[in-house]
C-alpha cells in the first residue's frame, strides 16, 4: 500500500460529528455529494447485496418539514441531557448535547440532508439477523462521512428522527419496504482543523483471549 499511515490515521481520527461548524450559507454541489456516494459504494455488505439507497434533500420546504419533526423529538431532550451532564461533571458530554441542540435548531438551514437507506426491512429480532442487516449499510455510511471529510465537508451521524420514521417516509415518498438508517446533515465546514477526541487508552478497553472478569458491567 502506498497510502501514508499518518494521512490515513489523521482522516480516521479527525472525522468528527460536525454540528456548530457547518457552513449554513454555502451550497454543496450535487457532483460532490455523488463523489462521496461513489466512494461509499466500495464498502462491504452482508451477502454482497449492495442494496443501498441514498436520498439527498436540498429542497427548502422539505428540509423545513424534516427539521420540524427532528426538533419535536430531540430539542428538549438535548437541552435536558446537556444540563444533566454538566451537573454530573461530564463537561465533554455536555458540550456534545449542546451541539446536538444547536443542530436541531438549525437543521432546516443545512444545505443538504442525506438519508442512507436499505431496501428491505430487518425482518427478525434475532441478533445475528439484525447485525447482518445493519452491517450492510453502516460501513458505507462511515465511508461517506470519511469521503466528505476529505473533501472539506462535515457530517454528523444522527438517528433520532427514526422515532418518527413513517412521517419522514411520507415527506420523502419512501416505500414501506425500505429502511432508513440515519440522517446525515452535510455542509462545508467552517475551518478545516479538527482534532481527535479524548478517549480512554486502548489497553483499558481491550481484552485478549477472554473477557476480563474484573470488568464492571
Amino acid at each position: 500500500m502506498s497510502i501514508p499511515i499518518d494521512v490515513a490515521d489523521e482522516l480516521l481520527s479527525t472525522t468528527r460529528a460536525v454540528r456548530k461548524r457547518l457552513d449554513l450559507n454555502r451550497p454543496v454541489p450535487r457532483a460532490l455529494i455523488l463523489e462521496c456516494i461513489r466512494v461509499s459504494q466500495q464498502a462491504p455488505t452482508a451477502s454482497n447485496r449492495q442494496n443501498w439507497r441514498w436520498i439527498v434533500v436540498t429542497d427548502p420546504a422539505k428540509r423545513a418539514a424534516l427539521a420540524e419533526l427532528y426538533r419535536s423529538i430531540g430539542s428538549d431532550l438535548f437541552l435536558t441531557s446537556a444540563e444533566k451532564a454538566r451537573q454530573d461533571g461530564e463537561a465533554q458530554t455536555g458540550r456534545v448535547y449542546d451541539s446536538a441542540h444547536y443542530l436541531a435548531d438549525h437543521l432546516h438551514e443545512v444545505p443538504a440532508l442525506v438519508f442512507p437507506c436499505l431496501v428491505g426491512r430487518p425482518g427478525s429480532d434475532m441478533p445475528a439477523a439484525q447485525a447482518g442487516f445493519f452491517a450492510s449499510i453502516y460501513p458505507a455510511v462511515w465511508s461517506f462521512c470519511l469521503a466528505a471529510r476529505a473533501r472539506g465537508l462535515g457530517t454528523a451521524l444522527t438517528t433520532i428522527h427514526l422515532m418518527r420514521e413513517k412521517e419522514v417516509a411520507a415527506i420523502l415518498g419512501i416505500p414501506d419496504d425500505v429502511t432508513q438508517v440515519a440522517l446525515l446533515p452535510l455542509a462545508y465546514t467552517i475551518g478545516d482543523t479538527f482534532k481527535p477526541a479524548a478517549r480512554p487508552p486502548a489497553e483499558d478497553i481491550t481484552f485478549f483471549d477472554q473477557w476480563d472478569r474484573k470488568e464492571q458491567t
